[in-house]
């Protein structure tokens, strides 16, 4: 029988236990959230009902939320308003600085950046999202990609730490998006419905080339804090992201978006996790947030089930295998749902 792979929806016969989490089972920050316009593609906020948002983190015990979508000038000032200050201590805002600013010519845009988050930074960006773009799509003057290890960025990761503000950086995305689209590429469900995030062909740098680009700029700026958000940025290899947090301790990451990677090495994760207790933050990039997406995440932090769903859709998009939970201690599970995110972000204290 030849049973197409979109239509394939094996059902496990596996019996084991289950455990339902309804809310955290002590209180919680996301520092991986997306609240704003940037990414709704219409012009409207994510959230339409801030009110609602909070009553629903109050029933998960969500103390407080990162918003990652602050972006600069009016936008900033709007999130701000919608968010930070419409409800103190429960949401605290990130800006973004103008890329497009390294295609004019010269070599001045990495002090234009600094200058730009300096003055968001005193409207009240409590820190910086740097996206993917960066590495793989923004480009200088001449055509040649910027990475985030280009010297002319130097001003702006100086700044991130002279102003005392943690950077959410995205670099790279899966391995997989980095290779061929064929019958060997664990993604090729998701590659097939967004072919924009494949990142195999030309004028797209290697994956550990950016991993490189990444390692030099932390290595390079100590006194700058820097959150590798997607569990390091590189979840398939958790020797790589233990390295990371081994060797530079102004370096951490989140778990967003990243536990059907975390939660199929479920062991290796619980050992990164006990062995950097301090330096991980719970996070989940869900958009828009989700309750059912966050009882899920509580019982992969939470739980030692075994072999359950990592997502809510069906065929899940980032890969059709099941995860099991870390059943962290009360210590750790303290300090990744909240404790790492208030000592990086005081805003939410």
């Amino acid at each position: 029988m030849d049973i197409p792979l979109s239509q394939y929806r094996p059902i496990s016969q596996l019996t084991v236990p289950v455990t339902v989490v309804e809310r955290a089972r002590v209180p919680a920050v996301d520092a991986h959230v997306h609240l704003g316009r940037w990414l709704t593609g219409d012009g409207d906020w994510m959230v339409k009902d801030v009110p609602a948002l909070v009553a629903t983190m109050d029933g998960l015990n969500l103390r407080g939320m990162v918003n990652l979508d602050g972006r600069w000038g009016g936008e900033l000032a709007a999130n701000l308003e919608r968010y930070d200050a419409a409800h103190p201590g429960r949401f605290a805002t990130f800006c973004h600085v103008d890329w497009s600013w390294t295609a004019d010519p010269g070599h001045g845009f990495g002090e234009r950046l600094a200058a730009q988050l300096r003055a968001c930074v005193a409207e009240g960006a409590a820190g910086l999202k740097v996206w993917k773009d960066v590495g793989l799509r923004r480009r200088d003057h001449r055509g040649e990609l910027v990475m985030l290890d280009d010297e002319r960025l130097a001003p702006l990761w100086a700044a991130a730490g002279e102003l005392g503000v943690p950077i959410a950086l995205h670099t790279a995305d899966p391995v997989a998006f980095f290779q061929p689209i064929d019958e060997r590429n664990e993604r090729v469900e998701q590659l097939a419905a967004r072919p924009d995030w494949a990142f195999s062909g030309p004028g797209f740098p290697r994956f550990e080339r950016l991993m490189e680009a990444m390692e030099s700029m932390v290595a390079a700026h100590p006194a700058t804090t820097v959150i590798g958000v997607h569990a390091g940025c590189w979840p398939e290899n958790l020797g790589w992201v233990g390295g990371m947090l081994d060797r530079y301790p102004n370096f951490h990451i989140d778990v967003a978006a990243r536990i059907a990677e975390l939660g199929r090495a479920p062991r290796a994760a619980r050992e990164l996790l006990l062995r950097h207790p301090g330096r991980v933050l719970f996070g989940t990039d869900e958009i828009p947030p989700d309750p059912e997406v966050y009882r899920i995440h509580f019982r992969f932090m939470e739980s030692a089930d075994e072999a359950f769903a990592h997502s809510t859709q069906d065929p899940p998009p980032m890969g059709r295998w099941t995860i099991s939970g870390l059943d962290l201690p009360d210590d750790v599970l303290a300090r990744v749902y909240a404790g790492n995110a208030l000592a990086l972000v005081p805003r939410l204290a």
